[in-house]
């Protein structure tokens, strides 16, 4: 039996090392945060595991419900948008192809190549369509029809085959979907994604035909950001509703191809690659924008960044980003 005394001791000791845990948790997470603003422009980072937000920090005037341009995380936004249609029955699956939706301009241009491209073609980035993206994308935006120019490119590679990364294939999903569904991309993710979700977008760019762009340009807040990647964590739930199919989430996660430029695997415009032993799932904005999806460990970390950076600095940016969260976050985090 331990002595009455001893017994005391230990319980009044109990407060003081709840104490010396809670401040050794506050050096190591402010040594964290200090890491994480000396990669790169990097203006939010929010970190939130098991549902409890452990990092909220800002630099830059920035905060948490403030909307900024997501780049091409809106690619993996109209990744679940697809899912939710085809759900819904407003599309036929992902080997539809793009022939049922584009009419018109086949109909004075065949070509059954090009009208053989399937939905998931376009959602893995295997159309085989020359890339509106870096240096094309200029002339791209520019154009009077931003449809007939991602149609009338080349193919460089068969359908289904290689994956050439291009903003024209995603913004073709926006397209079908507005056709398919019978209203615009943005009023479709309002009702059936961002409402559910509690989120409002600050903008959202359109093409000369008034069609939202599919897959860049989008203004959401790194708290938008952080929903999205922790419903889709929870497998397409959000506050015990099911916002996605599950389904769908499984199948957008796998791998269907791989870039030439990153060591990073594909899936439904959703990227993923190993870190430390852990599989790491993310939406990527050009300039540091991210949705960071760490399943084995119950994690969500969103990323907004001011952008800014030359070519060569901003992949300067993502490598030392990637090396901090495989040499430290993931330490910090088990």
């Amino acid at each position: 039996m331990i002595p009455r005394f001893l017994a005391l001791a230990v319980l009044l000791a109990i407060p003081a090392l709840e104490g010396v845990y809670a401040e050794v948790e506050r050096t190591k997470t402010a040594a964290i945060i200090d890491e994480v603003f000396r990669i790169g422009p990097i203006k939010s980072f929010l970190l939130q595991r098991d549902g409890e937000l452990l990092i909220e920090a800002h630099r830059m005037a920035m905060r948490s419900d403030r909307t900024t341009n997501i780049k091409s995380v809106a690619k993996s936004i109209i990744s679940l948008l697809v899912g939710i249609a085809i759900d819904q029955g407003h599309l036929q699956g992902v080997q539809q192809p793009i022939n049922d939706f584009f009419p018109d301009y086949f109909g004075e241009r065949p070509d059954p190549e090009k009208q053989s491209i399937t939905i998931q073609d376009l959602l893995t980035m295997r159309a085989g369509l020359a890339s509106t993206s870096r240096r094309n994308y200029g002339r791209w935006v520019q154009s009077d029809n931003w449809v007939e120019f991602v149609l009338g490119q080349p193919l460089v590679e068969q359908p289904g085959g290689e994956m050439i990364y291009s903003t024209g294939s995603s913004h073709l999903l926006s397209v079908i979907l507005t056709r398919a569904t019978g209203m615009s991309t943005r009023k479709f993710a309002e009702r059936y994604l961002f409402g559910p979700l509690g989120i409002t977008d600050g903008g959202w760019d359109r093409d000369p035909q008034g069609y939202y762009l599919g897959g860049n340009n989008i203004a959401l807040s790194p708290s938008a950001l952080l929903k999205i990647g922790t419903m889709v964590m929870n497998m397409g739930v959000y506050n015990q509703k099911q916002i996605v199919p599950r389904a769908w989430i499984a199948e957008s996660m796998q791998i269907y191809t791989r870039s030439h430029f990153n060591p990073y695997d594909y899936g439904y415009l959703w990227w993923q690659r190993e870190l430390n032993g852990y599989t790491v799932q993310f939406a990527w904005g050009n300039g540091g924008q991210y949705i960071m999806i760490f399943p084995a460990l119950k994690t969500v970390v969103a990323i907004a960044s001011g952008g800014g950076e030359s070519n060569e600095k901003s992949r300067d940016s993502r490598r030392r980003l990637f090396d901090f969260i495989e040499n430290r976050l993931i330490s910090y985090l088990q």
